[in-house]
């Protein structure tokens, strides 16, 4: 387990070795690249605080628990456990959130249990799609959100219930 912390700084002197090899000045190069990311992070900033915030008024106002309850028998429906109906509904908003729900689940389930299977299914087959939606349409001139949004929430829940479908068998 140790040897996999070593992956980085290898990876990282073999590239400034390549550098050297291939006579790059390696601190202009990296002055440079440090430049052009300080605009970018600047223009993230707006999107990604307003995300951040909304995530977190979700969960605190209420509203998730709400939702999840109206939605929890449809889910079921559709062969997703109630119990992890929560986890569906973050994930696509805050992936620190998602990841404290998957542990309570976990513990309260169990990793080898049919909900606990669907939770990391459900967990690691799913994106937090306005987080990554709001990070790359900060830095392009395209801001018609509502398809590629609609269209990666579609993909999530498909993959959430086909996931919890293979579970049953698994």
């Amino acid at each position: 387990m140790k040897y996999f912390s070593l992956v980085v700084p290898v990876l990282f002197i073999l590239v400034f070795l390549f550098a050297l090899f291939k006579k790059v000045k390696l601190y202009d190069s990296f002055t440079a690249g440090v430049k052009e990311s300080l605009p970018l992070a600047f223009s993230l900033f707006p999107y990604l605080a307003a995300i951040l915030m909304l995530s977190e008024l979700f969960e605190k106002s209420g509203l998730s628990e709400m939702v999840t309850s109206f939605l929890s028998p449809a889910f079921r429906f559709l062969g997703i456990p109630p119990e992890i109906a929560k986890l569906v509904l973050i994930k696509p908003f805050s992936g620190s959130g998602s990841t404290a729900l998957l542990n309570e689940i976990l513990t309260a389930y169990g990793a080898d249990s049919y909900i606990g299977r669907c939770a990391c299914v459900s967990y690691g087959s799913s994106e937090t799609v306005f987080y990554i939606s709001a990070v790359y349409f900060a830095s392009v001139k395209y801001k018609k959100l509502l398809k590629p949004v609609s269209i990666a929430l579609f993909a999530n829940f498909v993959t959430v219930v086909f996931g919890c479908f293979l579970c049953r068998f698994m």
